[in-house]
């Protein structure tokens, strides 16, 4: 198996994660990376009519427009590097390529009120 150089590009040829490709992710984001394709490989990428939500250990992270509300992306990354994301927003990237995302026929609005 041949490294990946650019994994956004692999995954849109291939339409899966591969373990190249799952690997390149971690080579350019390192833990957040490893994270994203964990997320994505449990399902835990959801998309309903007005979000898309990335489920985390303690909480869950609406993700729109590749900016995400969680403490990480809010107070460590630098707003001026779109190469640094958190692992929310990369996620929804890989789901997104490669057909993951747990669509949802609801408004999240709704269903956070219950949680």
């Amino acid at each position: 198996m041949e490294p990946v150089d650019d994994w956004q590009a692999a995954i849109a040829e291939a339409g899966e994660l591969t373990g190249p490709i799952a690997a390149a992710i971690v080579d350019d984001h390192g833990d957040r990376g490893k994270r994203a394709v964990e997320a994505v490989g449990e399902g835990r990428v959801k998309r309903y009519r007005d979000f898309t939500v990335v489920v985390g250990h303690d909480d869950e992270y609406v993700v729109e427009g590749g900016e995400c509300t969680c403490a990480d992306a809010t107070y460590n990354l630098d707003a001026d590097d779109p190469s640094e994301r958190c692992w929310h927003a990369i996620a929804v990237d890989v789901a997104d390529a490669v057909g993951a995302v747990d669509h949802h026929d609801m408004w999240y609005s709704e269903v956070r009120e219950f949680l």
